[in-house]
């Protein structure tokens, strides 16, 4: 006992020397911007839409209910959920290093029979006066290694860093999921009114066709003028089943979304009185490193790193390691179980150090320390990316507005046309040609609205997943 008393001595001693060196975790410094580019459109800079769930968000309560479900039953979730469940373990797991590790020997009989030749045999006749020995055993062996320079710590730590990933994995995942379910609906309202635009269009275009009709029997236009409206009207309805199947195709991708077999989504709202969020405040750009899981899943990258080269350093150093053994042992299977006579206990202590073994722990060491710094790096890009996600979304949503007040404008002028061309054809004073190009321009200009609007709204949904909102 003393032996081994001065054994771990030694270790200690050691350990202490080494434990100096032991690279502790500090988050790498990012110079963030005081603001994001673009963010005119922000009320409050003290504010950030990150902090408000999507029940509060999005006041569509279709919508809201899509989004319930789609985090109840969408397949890639419960995946990552699932994963957390398998990092916990690991993570559980590793709590279990510091203890010492324990085997029982239930029971173990031999028989040897040495050669007559050898000295082992001439031995055994000699002294037992048999030809062969017995060896009967039943013990208990106990292992454990000291965790002296954080060898064990920077296992534990590497599987928390894990445990913690998996988690901002399913943080991600559903933001994504949240931006997904919203945009596809805003899509499907728009199509819902590019539909219900193109329907009332081709009514229109058809009573213009009659009207077209019956100027031609009465002789006061040609069959050209009557051919001409009726290859507009043709247009527009092959336009229609294009919008329809497109209409059953983003239901069916929002069922599966939603973890449901594909289905009609039913929908009360329109595009045109869609509720935009009460205010647009993206905070300050430092609080993208709270918020986004895709940059604490990078951050606990460099995490884990920095504690897998504490254990390549801790590896190149020696290993303290106690064992003990005890029991019952005896010669004779009679004696096997009498007590105290076959009691036996041995207690051994080990400090092994590496010495010579190809340069493979150097190595290793060296290259954990290339992999900790790439992960910095893939940390620092992450964040580029953010700010850069923050600031596309900020700009495209100004400059969206700008188009949506100009397309309606366009929307209120060619329906002004039409009307002019109408008038203006009934007292010949307008061709058949004008009357079809302002037709033309009022479906094309009311579509363009419907669509801008439609991507204004997605526009806000992306700014609310780029700074991490969705998951709370």
């Amino acid at each position: 006992m003393n032996s081994i008393k001065n054994i771990a001595y030694i270790a200690l001693i050691s350990g202490t020397a080494i434990a100096c060196k032991v690279q502790k975790y500090e988050q790498p410094e990012v110079k963030m911007p005081e603001a994001f580019r673009n963010d005119s459109i922000t009320e409050d800079h003290n504010e950030n839409i990150a902090k408000i769930s999507y029940k509060d968000f999005f006041k569509d309560p279709v919508l809201v209910g899509l989004i319930d479900k789609a985090m109840a039953q969408n397949n890639d979730l419960q995946v990552a959920l699932k994963q957390i469940e398998f990092a916990s373990l690991a993570y559980n797991q590793s709590k279990w290093g510091n203890v010492p590790t324990v085997s029982a020997t239930v029971a173990n009989a031999s028989i040897n029979r040495p050669s007559d030749n050898s000295m082992n045999g001439v031995m055994a006749s000699q002294f037992l006066g048999s030809k062969y020995t017995q060896d009967y055993t039943s013990s208990i062996n106990i292992s454990w290694e000291a965790d002296i320079w954080g060898k064990i710590k920077g296992r534990k730590e590497q599987a928390l860093a894990d445990y913690l990933k998996t988690q901002e994995a399913a943080k991600a995942v559903k933001t994504q999921l949240v931006a997904t379910v919203v945009q596809g609906y805003y899509n499907l309202l728009m199509l819902d009114t590019q539909l219900e635009i193109t329907r009332s269009n081709l009514t229109y275009s058809d009573s213009t066709l009659k009207f077209l009709t019956k100027q031609q029997e009465l002789g006061l236009t040609t069959a050209l003028a009557v051919q001409q409206q009726e290859i507009v009207k043709d247009q527009i309805l092959k336009s229609i089943p294009a919008i329809e199947s497109s209409i059953a195709t983003q239901e069916n991708a929002l069922s599966i979304l939603t973890g449901s077999m594909p289905d009609k989504i039913e929908r009360s709202a329109s595009l045109h009185n869609v509720q935009s969020p009460a205010q647009i405040s993206t905070g300050i750009p430092s609080e993208l490193l709270s918020y986004r899981p895709d940059i604490k899943s990078a951050e606990l990258d460099v995490r884990r790193s920095v504690s897998s080269v504490n254990v390549a350093r801790a590896n190149m150093y020696p290993s303290f390691n106690i064992t003990a053994q005890g029991g019952l042992n005896a010669f004779k299977a009679s004696n096997w179980f009498n007590i105290p006579g076959s009691l036996f206990g041995t207690v051994v202590g080990t400090l092994a150090q590496p010495i010579l073994n190809g340069k493979q722990l150097k190595t290793q060491y060296e290259q954990s320390k290339i992999v900790s710094e790439q992960a910095e790096i893939s940390f620092k890009q992450s964040v580029l990316k953010a700010v850069g996600e923050v600031s596309d979304a900020l700009v495209q949503i100004q400059k969206l507005e700008e188009q949506e007040k100009i397309a309606e404008g366009l929307v209120k002028k060619s329906n002004e046309a039409v009307q002019k061309a109408d008038l203006l054809f009934k007292y010949n004073s307008a061709t058949c040609v004008e009357v079809i190009l302002a037709q033309t321009n009022k479906l094309q200009t009311e579509l363009d609205l419907a669509s801008l609007k439609a991507q204004r709204l997605n526009a806000i949904t992306t700014l609310y997943r780029s700074v991490g909102g969705g998951w709370q």
